[in-house]
């Protein structure tokens, strides 16, 4: 049985819709629990002001944020599933549902050419929006998952060496979160990701979807590298900043690690904070066309982390 393509583009075009302006109950309750630890004034009151915005954004039915972000999409392939049209006709359906979801949620058009800054006026371009693929083995639906995360600043990188170890992560996460707080480049309280590992551009990719696909509480399966997430949670939750950077005590409200193997001369890591608005919605699409929704995209299964591949 064939996936009918139509339903691909309806499922992208609700998740766009959710994704703008329901925020996921994991990471409103990771934010009311850090609000209960927070000791500064101004960071109480700018989490107090945001809890207000999401209830007013689902009430109204309105994004939650003026700056929509990027939307981007993640696609998990079951190995036995078959679409209409094929799978060139998924991407088409999801740059569909973009064009249709800035004109009718609306999203903020923040798509433009580099240099010449041409912008049709709906998040749809060259290499825009991003589609990531990732398969499943034993699987005939498709599972499509859109992040709205912004595009300008929240994002660093450096290549450290073996010999850094993990006192030189501490020292890279340390100076990148104060210097994010200091220079206001991001919106905190966050979700940090952390790419370790890699090539350069799968360290960058790895850390964004530690960001953006994991839920607040979720470990990694490595007990030594749950350690050292929630190691690097509190020490990024004692740097004196809190909500939007000002004085206080809660800045991150979850770090999430995933790792690659990488060459033995280095140790590359990327830093990513999905900001104060985590957006991300969730549909699995099945071979009758039923679609399920939810806000937790269960990207790291076992599969993808190639914990169950043969060495």
């Amino acid at each position: 049985m064939r996936i009918p393509v139509q339903k691909v583009e309806e499922a992208a075009l609700e998740i766009m819709r959710r994704a703008a302006i329901e925020i996921p109950a994991d990471y409103k309750q990771g934010i009311q629990e850090l609000q209960k630890k927070e000791t500064g004034k101004l960071p109480r009151f700018v989490i107090h002001a945001m809890v207000d915005n999401w209830e007013a954004a689902d009430q109204d039915r309105r994004p939650m944020c003026a700056d929509t972000g990027l939307p981007r999409y993640y696609v998990k392939v079951g190995n036995n599933a078959s679409v209409d049209a094929g799978f060139v006709a998924v991407e088409r359906a999801l740059r569909h549902a973009t064009a249709e979801a800035t004109v009718t949620i609306p999203l903020r058009p923040n798509r433009v050419h580099p240099l010449w800054r041409t912008d049709h006026n709906n998040n749809v371009g060259i290499n825009a929006p991003e589609i990531e693929w990732s398969f499943e083995p034993d699987a005939d639906w498709i599972e499509i998952t859109t992040v709205h995360k912004g595009g300008l600043f929240g994002t660093d990188y450096r290549m450290l060496f073996p010999g850094d170890g993990i006192d030189g992560i501490k020292r890279f996460v340390l100076d990148t979160l104060i210097a994010f707080g200091k220079r206001g480049l991001a919106c905190q309280p966050a979700i940090v990701g952390i790419g370790l590992g890699g090539s350069k551009d799968t360290c960058m990719q790895l850390g964004k979807q530690a960001a953006c696909l994991r839920t607040v509480g979720d470990r990694n399966p490595d007990p030594k590298v749950a350690e050292l997430e929630l190691e690097l949670m509190k020490l990024g939750n004692a740097i004196g900043m809190g909500a939007m950077g000002f004085v206080g005590t809660g800045m991150v409200v979850d770090c999430h690690i995933e790792c690659g193997y990488t060459h033995t001369g280095g140790m590359p890591i990327s830093l990513h904070t999905f900001c104060l608005s985590s957006r991300r919605a969730t549909a699995r699409i099945h071979a009758n066309g039923d679609i399920q929704y939810r806000t937790d995209p269960q990207w790291f299964t076992p599969y993808l982390r190639r914990e169950t591949v043969e060495w």
